[in-house]
């Protein structure tokens, strides 16, 4: 047996393999010093083309640009939600999701998740609706549709809002449909990470006149002319430098996802045949992105803890992360609100998944090397 290199024997890789890269060309770079040069670095006419290019990417009415993907889902729950009442949201998720309801004043009710999507449990959305139920976040994690067709129709029945968490689902789609171009607001984040980027930024799409209205008065602290305030607000605004980055980044998205999806469908070919390595699931008449290729682990058929597992790949030179280890219902902040809830799925989740590099800016060799170090971790650990 191959010595693992945690143990001083030789990583499979001679190169780090980084779970993330940004591809920045020379489109963005001319746009960005073309901006510099300009002076006029506050959002305006570039980002109104970026809003207008994505809008039309989507297929929705409306869209927003705004300076973060938290910001996104900050200003909708801003226009949904009154002190006390309850949003629907899965524990598994990024802080984001909950912390916005929370500061837009409402109270987040945690459900648990399908195993093999890592999406919303329809079946457990039920179970939480109660008479202060204003709404439902569904989280489009690691690039795979919720089941958005189950959700919107307990919207429906329930008299609910729906606010689609999609910061990790551009270009994603759902029966053939783009996933921002659902009812009732749908956020996107642009972090350094994403399948597209702009350092910082976000997008809100809607197909509401009324709520994109009041949206965009409230990114720009409620300001309906200069001075003259008609609705709280913050200064959630898009640069002109951040969409100068977005607006070529968009155009490269397909490119980018393809990209992902390719290397997506090499590691399953690979890794599925791996003993105790479950690879994901993608929801059948969807497509699913892959901002991250997240396995899971049959933890009873090895000698070890996921932690041992990831650590053990890192050594190889393979930046294998874990998103998230910790529901947000078992996170200290939330640990009292959260008192006697049980999620099953998502605990069990949490303490199996781990995410491999799949970013467009892999080569053929480079997924190789992560197959082989995962092989090589299964080929140590794996029980006998």
């Amino acid at each position: 047996m191959e010595k693992l290199a945690i143990e001083g024997g030789k990583p499979v890789s001679n190169h780090w393999i980084p779970i993330s890269k940004p591809i920045i060309g020379d489109e963005e770079v001319r746009e960005v010093v073309r901006v510099l040069r300009s002076g006029l670095f506050r959002e305006g006419e570039l980002t109104r083309r970026f809003e207008e290019e994505f809008r039309e990417k989507c297929g929705s009415k409306y869209a927003l640009a705004v300076n973060s993907g938290t910001a996104a889902l900050h200003l909708a729950f801003m226009t949904m939600i009154k002190p006390g009442d309850e949003v629907i949201v899965p524990s598994f998720t990024f802080a984001a999701s909950v912390n916005t309801i929370v500061l837009a004043g409402g109270r987040p009710v945690f459900a648990d998740i399908e195993e093999r999507t890592f999406t919303l449990d329809p079946d457990d959305v039920l179970e939480k609706i109660t008479s202060r139920t204003v709404a439902i976040e569904p989280v489009h994690l690691y690039g795979q549709p919720a089941d958005i067709k189950a959700l919107s129709e307990i919207a429906e029945d329930h008299g609910l809002k729906l606010v689609w968490d999609a910061a990790q689902a551009h270009g994603a789609k759902y029966q053939g449909q783009d996933v921002g171009s659902f009812d009732d607001v749908v956020c996107f984040s642009f972090y350094a990470t994403k399948n597209m980027t702009t350092g910082e930024g976000g997008m809100i799409t809607t197909n509401d006149e009324g709520l994109a209205r009041r949206l965009r008065l409230m990114k720009s602290h409620g300001e309906a002319r200069r001075y003259w305030h008609v609705e709280l607000g913050l200064n959630y605004r898009m640069t002109e430098l951040q969409a100068a980055i977005g607006i070529h980044q968009l155009r490269k998205l397909e490119k980018f996802n393809a990209v992902r999806e390719e290397n997506a469908r090499v590691l399953t070919e690979a890794l599925g045949r791996v003993e105790g390595i479950i690879t994901p699931y993608v929801r059948p008449g969807c497509r699913h992105v892959f901002h991250q290729y997240t396995i899971m682990l049959e933890l009873e058929a090895f000698r070890c803890t996921r932690n041992e597992f990831v650590e053990a790949l890192r050594a190889e030179n393979i930046d294998a992360r874990v998103y998230y280890p910790v529901p947000m219902h078992q996170q200290p902040v939330y640990r009292e609100l959260a008192k006697g809830v049980n999620l099953p799925v998502t605990e069990e989740v949490a303490r199996r998944v781990v995410s491999l590099p799949v970013h467009p800016a892999l080569g053929r060799e480079d997924l190789e090397l992560v197959v082989k170090a995962v092989e090589k971790v299964v080929d140590h650990f794996l029980k006998r």
